[in-house]
């Protein structure tokens, strides 16, 4: 029962209390979708085995919370680390080990290797459980990428590489993104692994100029390119970025040109999703795709199956460039897919010589982007090094860090002074550029300033934090407090809408011009206005989720976080959020918060590292 005296929605009536699944789902380890799954599964045998329902259930919660496997000997400390109840974990009655594993072993839902029924609902492979379409994706990513590790290099003109990289790089003095440009121009897999600002993208559009200059087959045809990202919003950062990096290079007219017209789309409409299907997309291995090179901006947010997807549609003889920061967060979905990828070539060296993936890995280290102060904090944050990092807050090296060390949710008023000092003033700048019509400055202010949150709801929220600022901006109110619509009110698009040419993750801005409310997005040197009744889709944007801003940049970053132990605090959010500014980063919160989430990476289970970095060389 809740507070109110009601049923809570995630519990399962007419489980017997006493019973696992009972036990586990009033303890709020499983939710009512998670047993369900696990009944329907149990009644297609038509046994009746409390041990295989719980571990069915368990794999589903799994893959459900991101995880592509449960490991049923270590799972409280895996895939259960999150739960709600995580201090009690331990106190539940988890069955024996191998008892546990045997059951499994044995049952008819079950399939195991060498047995002989292969394709049933789940797969279990040492103590790892697996529903068994992920266990076949992680299967298939491995086997695909270890072939294009392992396959003969694209033949190149040596002496032309050379000459053009020496042109092309003049500016890079640790070689590391000349060295992934050409095994990108060499090798069927290259991975360009990287923190914000080191240069990913800038590599990416000389390595593009470098394969125009090389041609296809030995022909001096342009070759076909698709840019692709998971979201919209990063499909078109990419395809920006590298426009801007053709004006900039030495560059014959004609490949500036080609470059200029390089368009990106996210992977889903690349692949051609079937309207109303989850995981069904046009090309695939009957029909795969046109293209000679398709190069994946933030491949961090690429869950398992998408990748599986797409790697199913890449012609097997077209290269594949695989870009992102492994250290921000995963997709919302299974898997940490480059993380895997990238493994221990972040640490050892070694790795990166003497096996298959790691001689397609190369990770840029130098930091074009910000220094002193702001890129201690990250660094620190990144090696998981608290007390370095509640140092560099507390007592930073220079300009560009600040810390109001309050929790927000319990001295609010505080909290939101903090907050109007660092970013009152530009919200004001906005609402007047807003009211006088200018567009141009309007976007341009929007783009200088992100209240970032862990999450949309509670008094530390996205929500909570877009209200305070509303309710400061308009009181006294220079507006209708009736209308949702009013200058200098930020919004973010939460849905690709392909026939306005807006993305999800797209920021835009109200504004008056002359009788009429209209909201301006930037696109590259331009603004799009939009009436604000096509926009069916939207989000108050004062303040958005670290999530949701991943792949976007700001001068200023406000970052709230909620009070130690919230579950929502890992590593990867903290790190995400503050390297999100470019200029200068405040995080508003608790000692205890800043040092829950520094030491708390995300733990994803999954087999896919070791499949990749165990192989054989």
């Amino acid at each position: 029962m809740n507070e109110e005296g009601g049923v809570e929605a995630d519990l399962v009536l007419g489980l017997a209390p006493a019973s696992l699944l009972g036990t586990f789902n009033r303890a709020g380890v499983l939710s009512a979708a998670d047993v369900h799954v696990a009944l329907a599964l149990d009644r297609l045998t038509g046994q009746d085995d409390a041990l295989v329902a719980l571990a069915a259930a368990i794999a589903v919660r799994a893959a459900r919370t991101g995880h592509v496997l449960a490991d049923l000997v270590t799972v409280p400390m895996t895939v259960l680390a999150g739960a709600e109840l995580e201090a009690g974990l331990e106190e539940l009655p988890w069955p024996e080990p191998g008892t546990w594993l045997e059951r499994v072993a044995n049952s008819a839902l079950v399939s195991t290797p060498g047995g002989a029924h292969q394709r049933r609902p789940l797969r279990l492979e040492g103590s790892a459980l697996y529903l068994e379409r992920y266990w076949r994706d992680e299967c298939y990513v491995a086997a695909e990428l270890l072939r294009r590790a392992g396959a003969p290099q694209v033949p190149v003109d040596e002496q032309r590489l050379a000459a053009t990289s020496e042109r092309l790089f003049p500016d890079d003095l640790s070689g590391l993104q000349r060295e992934a440009a050409a095994r990108s121009a060499r090798g069927l897999l290259s991975v360009v692994a990287g923190g914000p600002g080191t240069g990913k993208t800038t590599t990416i559009a000389r390595f593009l100029a470098l394969a125009h200059d090389q041609g296809v087959g030995g022909a001096k045809a342009a070759p076909l390119v698709a840019l692709t990202a998971p979201t919209g919003k990063a499909a078109a950062r990419v395809a920006e970025a590298v426009r801007e990096e053709a004006q900039r290079l030495p560059l014959d007219k004609a490949v500036r040109e080609w470059m200029a017209h390089l368009d990106a789309s996210t992977v889903d409409r690349l692949l051609g999703r079937h309207p109303g299907s989850a995981g069904r997309f046009r090309h695939d291995r009957q029909d795969q795709l046109p293209h000679d090179i398709v190069v994946v901006d933030e491949t961090s947010m690429m869950s398992l199956p998408l990748m599986a997807s797409l790697l199913e549609a890449v012609r097997p003889d077209a290269r594949l460039v695989l870009v992102g920061d492994p250290e921000q967060l995963a997709s919302v979905e299974a898997g940490a897919v480059l993380a895997d990828i990238v493994g221990p070539a972040l640490e050892d060296l070694a790795s990166r010589a003497t096996k298959p993936m790691g001689r397609c890995v190369t990770v840029l280290s130098a930091n074009h982007r910000f220094k002193g102060a702001l890129a201690e904090v990250a660094a620190a944050a990144r090696a998981g090094a608290s007390d370095d990092v509640v140092a560099a807050l507390r007592h930073p090296s220079g300009e560009g860090v600040s810390w109001v060390e309050v929790d927000p949710t319990a001295c609010q008023g505080e909290a939101l002074s903090a907050v109007l000092r660092v970013v009152g003033g530009e919200v004001k700048i906005l609402a007047e550029r807003c009211a006088s019509g200018d567009a141009p400055g309007a976007t341009l202010a929007l783009s200088q300033f992100r209240l970032l949150c862990a999450h949309r709801e509670g008094p530390a929220g996205v929500a909570t934090w877009n209200a305070l600022i509303e309710r400061w901006l308009t009181a006294p109110p220079a507006t209708s407090p009736n209308t949702a619509w009013y200058p200098g009110r930020p919004v973010v698009v939460t849905e690709n809408d392909y026939s306005l040419g807006l993305w999800n993750g797209d920021l835009g801005v109200a504004l008056r011009e002359g009788d009429r409310m209209v909201v301006a997005f930037q696109r590259g040197s331009s603004v799009v206005r939009v009436s604000p009744s096509r926009l069916t889709a939207v989000q108050t944007a004062f303040a958005m989720t670290a999530h949701r801003a991943q792949g976007s940049e700001f001068d200023q970053v406000v970052f709230v976080l909620p009070p130690a132990p919230a579950r929502i605090l890992t590593r990867e959010l903290f790190y995400t959020a503050v390297t999100r500014a470019r200029r200068s980063v405040t995080v508003v919160g608790t000692e205890d918060a800043v040092r829950f989430a520094v030491a708390r990476p995300v733990a994803r289970a999954s087999g896919l590292a070791a499949r990749l970095w165990e192989a054989r060389s």
